[in-house]
């Protein structure tokens, strides 16, 4: 045991602890506040481990803090209680065994150390009293502080054991190392590596969380690339391994198209905290290993991997059990993402700018940004004429969005109105002359407008019905 380097004010805590002693129960702040209170983060989420009955704890601080807001989980003994900006999570201090086929342990009341010695992480197995007479006093026995500072994830005991209890906890390792920006103890990354495949007992919910947070941290390409190192990628997303590996043939070399990946991923983290528009980063380029050829005097293509790479995106939001709601934004993002370094000639029409505006709708943003962090070269003056040449590109669409309001384009005319002008039935033909109209405005022939529009149907009323 040692002094913290830090004194809580919080006066939540401080009432807690006063229950507490007034109650007898003895109960302790752990895990991952202690851990980003030693890394100097604001802290909303707070695990309270607590000597006896949890869940009896928790319903006596519910009541003295007039709340009727506790979510009891029985099964787990846990419970989670808001007290306005902060989440508490009470749990009764357990030890644990587990059976080779779940990773849902068998739970016996325990005592602080019992407890402590279960957790996955030395970071995360430190904890600070809340109780008057030891208030503040830290508890760290698998120098956990030390590990934090030096930025590894280790386990407090026998990795394999661990990983074999708990075999998200693989997936854990590499999310807190992508976090603390660190790196995994040699011993708890052998483990990893050598017990991958039990990752498979694991529902594919839990798997997904830890990936996607991993994409949440400051610079996703260290979990990604210790995902890769540690065979875990080719379980939970063997797509993304697949794009490792560069080739040369005669003068031609490609790059290896993970590593690009990765730099893609890290340089558009740090323009957006979006997590999808980070997932189109990872998947931008999805198809390639699929779509490589080598042709002579030419060298390597991968023609067409735009459009097999967003069609792959449903088979793998469906996998991974991703929500639909994101499937159709990072589809588009993927199909369209060489279409703006395509607009960069200085002959260019309004009409080519106007479809990709219709095209990509209100994330012709993001494909922007996007196209941005796509920049990898490691030379300077080729990065920044690429930056130059999106300049021009979002110059040439702000000037047409401007006069011909194209990002949230629908046409002017609606089928209802279309048949009732030409007297016409629903069917096919309704479409196709809507679609004519569209045609005609995209390719600037008429303006945007609804006069025009209906000026347009009626001037060429006779055609439209011939079809």
């Amino acid at each position: 045991m040692s002094v913290p380097k830090f004194e809580i004010q919080n006066p939540v805590l401080i009432k807690i602890g006063s229950l507490a002693d007034k109650n007898n129960f003895e109960i302790y702040a752990v895990g991952g506040f202690v851990r980003d209170k030693l890394l100097n983060k604001n802290v909303n989420d707070i695990d309270i481990l607590v000597v006896g009955d949890g869940v009896g704890f928790a319903k006596i601080v519910e009541k003295n803090f007039n709340k009727s807001n506790l979510v009891v989980f029985e099964k787990f003994g846990t419970c989670m209680l808001q007290l306005d900006e902060f989440k508490l999570e009470f749990v009764g201090a357990r030890k644990e065994s587990y059976s080779k086929d779940s990773r849902k342990p068998l739970v016996q009341s325990g005592t602080l150390d019992d407890d402590l010695h279960r957790r996955d992480f030395t970071i995360n197995a430190m904890s600070i009293s809340l109780n008057k007479k030891n208030w503040c006093k830290f508890t760290d026995l698998f120098n956990g502080e030390s590990d934090l500072k030096n930025k590894i994830i280790k386990t407090p005991l026998d990795p394999f054991k661990t990983f074999d209890d708990d075999p998200l906890r693989m997936m854990r390792a590499v999310r807190f190392a992508s976090q603390i920006k660190g790196q995994i103890e040699q011993k708890t990354f052998d483990a990893i590596f050598q017990m991958k495949e039990r990752l498979s007992i694991v529902s594919q919910e839990r798997i997904t969380h830890e990936f996607l947070k991993i994409l949440e941290s400051e610079n996703p390409s260290i979990g990604l690339k210790l995902m890769f190192e540690t065979g875990l990628m080719r379980i939970v997303f063997p797509e993304v391994e697949d794009l490792a590996g560069a080739e040369q043939r005669e003068d031609y070399h490609h790059k290896d198209v993970f590593l690009h990946t990765c730099i893609v991923v890290d340089n558009i983290s740090a323009m957006t905290k979006n997590l999808y528009l980070r997932f189109v980063a990872l998947v931008h380029d999805i198809a390639k290993p699929k779509t490589k050829q080598f042709k002579d005097g030419i060298g390597w293509t991968f023609y067409g991997h735009e459009e097999l790479g967003a069609k792959m995106m449903k088979s793998i939001f469906k996998r991974m059990k991703l929500p639909t709601s994101k499937l159709n934004y990072v589809e588009k993002l993927v199909r369209f993402h060489l279409r703006p370094m395509a607009l960069v000639d200085e002959v260019v029409t309004d009409s080519a700018l106007r479809r990709l505006l219709v095209d990509a709708g209100e994330d012709i943003d993001d494909l922007i940004t996007l196209c941005r962090a796509d920049i990898t070269s490691k030379n300077p003056n080729l990065v920044k004429q690429y930056l130059e040449n999106y300049n021009v590109v979002c110059t040439k669409l702000k000037e047409v969005e401007e006069k011909d309001r194209m990002r949230s384009f629908q046409s002017p005319v609606r089928g209802d109105e279309i048949m009732k002008l030409l007297n016409l039935e629903p069917s096919k033909l309704v479409g196709v002359i809507k679609t004519e109209i569209e045609e005609a405005i995209l390719e600037g022939r008429i303006e945007n407008t609804h006069e025009s529009a209906l000026k347009f149907l009626m001037d060429n009323k006779s055609r439209l019905l011939a079809g």
